[in-house]
């Protein structure tokens, strides 16, 4: 499977799961020329920008570990455009990380939420 496809599967996956979890998902795949956001929710009064990061193996590491902080920068520069863009949003925001690890069928073996990932 390409990268491109297990992307959306796992944003698939991540936005069921986040709302079983009680977020509310806002937008997703908010893009600008300066990066993209997978997923934008509401949590708890507070404004989230998640990244999703699956993997079929841990060949090349943990799904969270993909997450630089040259990511956490461009999600962050992201974040502020869409801010600029939406009008009644909560004053407070952070970044969350959504981990999946899949077996060869494309389930998750492995799903977990990683809140409040600072750069």
């Amino acid at each position: 499977m390409s990268k491109t496809a297990s992307g959306r599967v796992g944003e698939q996956i991540a936005f069921q799961f986040l709302v079983k979890s009680g977020y509310k998902i806002i937008a997703r795949n908010f893009r600008t020329k300066m990066g993209e956001i997978d997923l934008v929710a509401l949590e708890d009064g507070c404004l989230v920008f998640v990244e999703v990061k699956a993997r079929w193996s841990r060949e090349f590491g943990l799904p969270e570990e993909a997450i630089n902080q040259a990511k956490l920068a461009s999600i962050s520069r992201v974040g502020e455009i869409f801010r600029m863009k939406q009008r009644g949003l909560p004053p407070g925001s952070r970044i969350d990380v959504v981990a999946i690890e899949l077996n060869n069928g494309g389930k998750p073996e492995r799903i977990e939420i990683i809140k409040s990932v600072t750069s």
